[in-house]
């Protein structure tokens, strides 16, 4: 279970409640919540404005390297998401949280799966989330293991990039 030392602060801190609202956010996915449960963690104040993305080279999976914008392409980026992996045992930890920006980052590690070809790997990604005033997320950003993305949607991923016994990330 991830710890969020939410004890550290009081409960109407900035630091908290940010801390909070992230940490729900995080737990959506890692519980694999319907996509309408995660899309209610973006903000309806400034759905216009919201920016989801996926940093990598566009040309290794159709979900890198570009913005998705507004709340349509945040059901883009899912739905695209959603068509080319699965994923498992999902954690988060390590959260960083910065009120003054109203940004947290967040460490997270988790079983993938290209569901064309069935090839696994355990990847470690980065999350950065910026939230309105009302706490909603306005920026998604996650930087993960595109390499690996790629190597296991061609089927290239060798036997020990992706049996289940390795726990290390190359």
């Amino acid at each position: 279970m991830p710890r969020h030392h939410f004890h550290d602060h009081p409960p109407d801190d900035p630091r908290t409640k940010l801390l909070q609202s992230a940490a729900h956010f995080c737990l959506a996915f890692a519980t694999n919540s319907p996509l309408p449960e995660i899309l209610e963690h973006f903000s309806s104040k400034l759905s216009s404005s919201i920016i989801v993305i996926e940093h990598g080279l566009k040309r290794l999976a159709p979900f890198l390297g570009r913005e998705f914008r507004g709340i349509e392409g945040a059901k883009e980026y899912f739905a695209l998401i959603s068509k080319h992996i699965t994923y498992q045992d999902m954690a988060f930890e390590n959260y960083v949280v910065d009120p003054l920006e109203r940004k947290v980052s967040v460490r997270g590690e988790a079983w993938f799966t290209w569901t064309s070809t069935g090839q696994s790997w355990k990847e470690i990604f980065t999350y950065v989330l910026e939230f309105d005033d009302e706490l909603k997320v306005v920026k998604y950003e996650i930087w993960a293991d595109t390499g690996a993305a790629y190597l296991a949607s061609q089927e290239k991923l060798v036997r020990s990039d992706f049996e289940r016994g390795e726990d290390e990330v190359d």
